[in-house]
C-alpha cells in the first residue's frame, strides 16, 4: 500500500487541493484514505461541504505519531495521501517516515523555490533510516502560455531532486469545485484541470509500481 506524503514548509502552495484532486484520481479503482495531517484541517472542510457520496475517506490526524498509526489508520485501504501541514515540525517528520513519496508542490516563484529547502534538508535527514524514500517537485499553478514552468523547474535543479514531468495550472475550475466539496474530476472530468491531474497521477503511479518491482516499496502491515 503506497503512501504519499504532500508537503512544503510555506502555506499557500496548493497541498489540499492536490491532496484531493490526488485522492479522487486514484478513487477512481481503488480504496483511498486521505488523512488531513494539517491542524488548520482544510481537507477535513472540504469533505464537510460535500453532498455527493465520497469517492474517498478522509481523517484528520495532525499528531506526531502518524508514522506509528499509519497502518492502523490505513487497514482495508489501497492507497494513503497525507496532507501535511504547512510548518517544517515534528508533524512534517513523522509524515515523512509514514511515506513512500513525498511530493513538494512548489509555486512558479522564487519565493517557492527558496522556502523549499526547508523541507528538504528534512527529507535528507531520513535518506540513511528510509534509502528508498521518493521525493519530487510538483510544479503547481502554472499560468497557462507562459515558460515559467521551464524556469522553475531549472531553478529547482540545484536540490538535487528531479521535478515530475507533469504540472498542475492555475485554473479556477480547482476553487469551484471546492466549494460544493467537488472536485474538477467531477465538474469537469472532461476539462483541463482533470486531464492534468490525471497525468500527475499516471506518473507517480508509474513511479511507485516501478519502486514496487525493484522491492523498495515500504510495506506498511496491516
Amino acid at each position: 500500500m503506497p503512501v504519499i506524503a504532500l508537503l512544503n514548509q510555506k502555506g499557500g502552495v496548493g497541498k489540499t487541493t492536490l491532496s484531493i484532486h490526488i485522492a479522487a484520481e486514484l478513487a477512481t479503482n481503488a480504496r483511498v484514505l486521505l488523512i488531513d495531517a494539517d491542524p488548520q484541517g482544510s481537507a477535513l472542510d472540504w469533505s464537510a461541504q460535500r453532498t455527493e457520496s465520497a469517492r474517498f475517506s478522509v481523517v484528520g490526524f495532525p499528531k506526531p505519531v502518524l508514522h506509528r498509526e499509519i497502518a492502523a489508520l490505513s487497514n482495508g485501504y489501497d492507497w494513503v495521501i497525507i496532507d501535511g501541514p504547512p510548518r517544517v515540525n515534528e508533524l512534517a517528520r513523522s509524515a515523512i517516515a509514514a511515506s513512500d513519496l513525498v511530493l513538494i508542490p512548489v509555486q512558479p516563484s522564487p519565493f517557492d523555490v527558496w522556502a523549499a529547502k526547508d523541507i528538504i534538508d528534512i527529507v535528507k535527514e531520513f535518506s540513511i533510516p528510509k534509502p528508498n524514500l521518493e521525493t519530487r517537485f510538483l510544479v503547481n499553478r502554472l499560468f497557462p502560455n507562459t515558460m515559467l514552468g521551464a524556469e522553475v523547474k531549472d531553478a529547482l535543479t540545484s536540490f538535487d531532486i528531479q521535478v515530475l514531468d507533469s504540472a498542475i495550472r492555475n485554473r479556477t475550475e480547482y476553487a469551484k469545485a471546492a466549494r460544493a466539496g467537488l472536485t474538477a474530476l467531477e465538474t469537469e472530468p472532461s476539462g483541463q484541470a482533470a486531464r492534468e491531474i490525471r497525468a500527475v497521477v499516471d506518473e507517480v503511479t508509474a513511479l511507485l509500481n516501478g519502486a514496487k518491482k525493484e522491492g523498495k516499496l515500504h510495506v506498511v502491515a496491516s
